[in-house]
């Protein structure tokens, strides 16, 4: 088995801020990588720079596609970056008004996704489409609601769903969860984990929540002032970690 991605010796700057320095990442198929840290940390940044929508300074990243080909991703062209986007990869914003038009329907809004991976047949992408919202938990009666209509929840869910139903081999989350009431968060993260595992995808999953890394992913990297400090398998990171601001993390969530 060959990565899916790799990165190595990542760095970005803003001025004088530095965003990420000599940040390097492997993300095998169908594995799910959580990045973690405190706002500013640098992992929002490393997930647009992974995505192709933020050019590093420096350091290189490499995607595999379904071809075997190999992409240069900072090179690749607007033209070929959207096309990867909206086939081999998908992105789960936290703020789903982000990926969501407003001015067309719940159905939609899912089915654009698949009229531009080339479906044209309109009853076909109708039934795929309520099959999807059915599998999101949203009633498929509500194919055709506005989605302004919709909780954050559902909102959310609908952005999941409209990321996944062309089963892309890679999807970037930024914070899926943030914002949402609790428990609206523990059944969202149960809905991604069991899509996850079910479409076999490989995940990118930013987030400062460490039960969020815990229930979903393989592997942690704990990352602070745009370094990564700590990385491993998520128990071993989690149960015992080595490095003071892990340590630090852990902490705070225990003694919440």
């Amino acid at each position: 088995m060959t990565p899916l991605l790799e990165a190595a010796g990542l760095q970005l700057r803003f001025g004088r801020i530095t965003a990420l320095e000599d940040v390097s990442l492997t993300l095998w198929p169908s594995e799910v990588v959580a990045i973690v840290g405190e706002s500013g940390s640098g992992k929002s940044s490393l997930l647009r720079v992974l995505s192709g929508l933020q050019r590093p300074d420096a350091g290189r990243i490499l995607y595999r596609g379904a071809d075997g080909s190999l992409h240069d991703v900072p090179a690749l062209s607007e033209a070929t970056r959207r096309r990867l986007m909206r086939s081999e990869w998908g992105f789960v914003f936290q703020n789903p008004r982000d990926a969501l038009r407003f001015s067309v329907s719940a159905g939609a809004n899912v089915g654009e996704r698949l009229m531009a991976a080339g479906w044209r047949h309109y009853g076909r992408i109708r039934q795929e489409v309520a099959q999807w919202l059915a599998r999101v938990e949203i009633d498929p009666a509500r194919i055709d609601d506005d989605p302004a209509r919709f909780s954050g929840g559902m909102q959310q869910r609908l952005q999941i769903a409209r990321s996944l139903i062309t089963r892309p081999r890679l999807v970037f989350m930024d914070e899926p969860t943030g914002g949402l009431d609790v428990s609206v968060q523990a059944r969202l993260l149960d809905l991604i984990r069991g899509l996850v595992a079910d479409l076999g995808l490989a995940v990118l999953l930013v987030t400062h929540d460490i039960a969020a890394a815990r229930l979903l992913a393989h592997r942690i990297m704990v990352m602070r002032g745009g370094r990564v400090v700590e990385e491993g398998l998520t128990d071993r990171v989690l149960d015992d970690p080595q490095h003071p601001y892990t340590q630090l993390l852990v902490s705070s969530v225990l003694a919440a």
